[in-house]
């Protein structure tokens, strides 16, 4: 009965979606005015009289962080699948979002700029906190940033420094930290590892390189407070939402809790639409968002590296996001940004 709920409430948001009006130019339908300086693409071909349903994803990752595909690339691949509105949201820099945005321009994509900061909140370790449409040009959030990083950067060092000693003591040959540090284009992190230690066939597999060093060779992390992340988000313009939320836990009352105590803080928003949740579970997020009048947002998490794992624009739960996911976020923050001035 849940997932029949669930069902007739996302075609109630298809319903919503396709019944806003479409711009007619050149022989096509467009879901929306071409941007200025975007090449559009057509959603309905007057040609071939088919439509082309727009795919969003608010939540992939670059190799700026744990992602495998340069922002350029990234964008492109998304455009390739369909995807018409995408947030890149590394994890704790924003190093991709500029190229990420000359990208989208050329393959006309709705971008939206986007971070995941790693958080920490009373009892809860490794909370993710998503931020949307803030200025990445902000000083406190880049210089915030810059620390995190450069703290990020030295533990991974101690990383691989603990990941060669284990090594030696095999008599395999050592990693050299510059060409990790080659594989990212920002943020180093275990992923990076994982992938030299593939590279140089010490492991057959990301699984078999967690398992066999980076687990044992971890060096503890360093988290943003949720309430100081919340505060970095709106204060550069942004939206605060919490990221994949049964991630943090399957407790209904404990997530309940959770929610009421980071609206408190200031949060906005809830990742209902995500990789970790099934029929049930989502509907129960999406009550819960509205019970508390939470922004709702949908992101496949895509890092490129997932073997039959994350798609752009989908969730195993329900197959793809709705757009309205992206629709109500911009209205969001137009209206937030209007009443800051």
């Amino acid at each position: 009965m849940a997932s029949l709920r669930l069902l007739l409430s996302v075609r109630q948001e298809v319903e919503v979606v396709t019944a806003l009006s479409l711009c007619y130019h050149d022989g096509h339908f467009w879901r929306f005015p071409p941007l200025s300086g975007h090449r559009a693409l057509p959603f309905f071909s007057g040609s071939k009289g088919t439509f082309m349903h727009p795919r969003v994803d608010l939540h992939v990752h670059s190799s700026c962080s744990d992602g495998v595909h340069p922002p350029s690339l990234l964008v492109a691949r998304a455009a390739a699948a369909g995807v018409r509105a995408l947030a890149l949201c590394d994890h704790d820099n924003i190093d991709g979002v500029v190229a990420a945005q000359a990208a989208s321009r050329d393959l006309g994509i709705y971008l939206v700029s986007g971070v995941e900061l790693s958080c920490v909140w009373r009892n809860y370790q490794d909370i993710h906190l998503l931020g949307y449409g803030f200025d990445p040009a902000d000083a406190v959030l880049g210089q915030a940033l810059r620390d995190f990083q450069q703290f990020r950067a030295q533990r991974n060092a101690r990383i691989v420094e603990k990941v060669n000693a284990v090594l030696r003591q095999r008599a395999l040959p050592p990693l050299d930290f510059a060409a990790v540090s080659a594989r990212a284009a920002g943020s180093i992190g275990r992923p990076h590892i994982a992938m030299e230690l593939m590279a140089q066939g010490l492991v057959s597999n990301m699984e078999e390189a967690f398992q066999q060093y980076l687990v044992s060779c971890n060096e503890p992390k360093r988290f943003f407070p949720v309430d100081e992340a919340i505060g970095l988000i709106r204060a550069a313009g942004g939206v605060a939402v919490l990221a994949h939320p049964p991630y943090i836990t399957r407790d209904p009352q404990a997530m309940q809790q959770l929610l009421d105590e980071l609206c408190a803080c200031g949060l906005q928003g809830i990742e209902a639409y995500n990789n970790g949740v099934n029929c049930d579970e989502l509907e129960w997020y999406l009550a819960q968002a509205r019970r508390r009048d939470l922004l709702v947002t949908g992101g496949s998490d895509f890092h490129g590296i997932e073997d039959g794992g994350a798609e752009f624009g989908r969730i195993r739960a329900i197959g793809d996001i709705p757009y309205s996911c992206y629709e109500r976020l911009q209205l969001f923050l137009q209206t937030h940004q209007h009443s800051q001035e």
